[in-house]
């Protein structure tokens, strides 16, 4: 992969140990991580996709990733939660690349430093980005929100939170409505649900939109249900590989250390080290192989959107199945690592402890769910991905 072409390093070696540092504690006392924020709001990471001519670094979608990288095998909470960020001033610069300006407001705002997230998630809707159980009604000058989004990371520092829901006006042809709520925004409220088993330091709190009013100028898209145009599928094209990386992350970080205590351990039945065990060492190949193979594979889509490669209508099975294969990955290399650490890496002071924990959340954070098989499924099975299932 081509090395992200910048004028300085953007997060340092200090800065990130810092952040190994207060992991533990954000996650013991399920705390924000608001001294991470703000050293990355400072060292200009919140405008890695801003113009360079805009004081930003310009970076693509691979480069992100390698920045990415740094920051999740040392505080996976950290890179997850400023990633729900990156993945839209991402997807405004991409869209720019590729010839749709329309987004561009979001760059400005970016570098003046307005924080973006995530309000997307909702129980009951297994099709995000194209169905919503939340409700859009059209007034003058805009549109008002209805309804409860949950995982809203961020939600501490964010000041324009993405919002999807179906206009139903019309019941023949209901719409989807994507906009940016500012903060101030009169009309919804944080609910602090947030008491997790893992990626406590995300403060993914819900978001119950009570008739919130998000004017013209911040609603991005409008679309018929259940379809996506080039901002659907850029938003997927980043979302996807930057949590497979993040988790791919966390799970090397999980193999270093069980690796590393494994040359310590003995055993009555050696004479050296466990590290010489063969079951060991077949564990540490299985680990080791799987990393490699799912990075690869995300690398590859993540090069592959960055440089336009034409996968035409098998992109949404690319960048799903990306996703899927590098966190059911990383639950293999986490289960690996803290079964030849033995007992120790069950205890609470334990890293590999918390690491566990939180790449179990890469299933459903966002989901590694029965969609992504039908979607890759009917992609390779040439069945429209509209068609709706029978078996139902």
């Amino acid at each position: 992969m081509t090395a992200p072409t910048i004028d300085r390093p953007i997060i340092s070696d200090d800065a990130l140990a810092r952040f190994a540092q207060r992991a533990p504690g954000y996650d013991r006392e399920n705390r924000f991580f608001s001294d991470d924020f703000e050293e990355l709001r400072q060292a200009g990471f919140l405008k890695l996709h801003v113009p360079k001519e805009q004081g930003g670094f310009g970076l693509n979608l691979p480069e992100t990733l390698d920045q990415l990288r740094a920051i999740a095998y040392r505080a996976p909470a950290t890179a997850l939660a400023t990633n729900m960020h990156l993945y839209w001033t991402g997807v405004a610069s991409d869209m720019k690349r590729l010839g749709d300006p329309s987004l561009q407001w979001m760059l400005d705002e970016a570098a003046a430093g307005e924080v973006f997230a995530a309000g997307h998630a909702e129980s009951g809707n297994d099709l995000p980005g194209f169905l919503s159980t939340a409700k859009a009604e059209r007034v003058d000058g805009g549109y008002k929100f209805y309804g409860r989004k949950m995982f809203g990371s961020l939600t501490p520092v964010w000041t324009r939170l993405g919002v999807w829901a179906m206009d139903t006006a019309d019941p023949n042809a209901p719409q989807m409505v994507h906009a940016f709520m500012p903060r101030d925004t009169p009309g919804y409220r944080v609910e602090e649900t947030w008491d997790t088993m893992g990626m406590r330091a995300t403060r993914s709190d819900d978001t119950i939109l009570e008739g919130a009013f998000v004017p013209d100028k911040y609603v991005a898209r409008v679309l018929p249900a259940g379809t996506a145009d080039l901002f659907v599928l850029t938003l997927f094209a980043w979302v996807e590989p930057m949590f497979g990386t993040i988790y791919l992350s966390a799970a090397q970080r999980a193999m270093d250390l069980a690796l590393e205590g494994v040359k310590k351990k003995t055993s009555l039945a050696l004479t050296r080290s466990m590290a010489y065990h063969p079951e060991i060492q077949h564990a540490a190949a299985e680990m080791y192989m799987a990393l490699d193979s799912a990075g690869a594979y995300v690398d590859k889509i993540a090069n592959d959107w960055a440089t336009n490669v034409d996968h035409g209508a098998e992109w949404p099975a690319k960048v799903v199945g990306a996703k899927h294969v590098a966190v059911e990955a990383a639950k293999k290399v986490s289960d690996l690592a803290l079964m030849i650490s033995g007992g120790t890496g069950m205890f609470k002071s334990s890293e590999l402890e918390r690491l566990y924990r939180d790449i179990r959340c890469g299933g459903f954070h966002p989901a590694n769910s029965m969609l992504v098989h039908e979607i890759v499924g009917k992609t390779a099975l040439g069945i429209d991905l509209g068609e709706q299932p029978r078996w139902g």
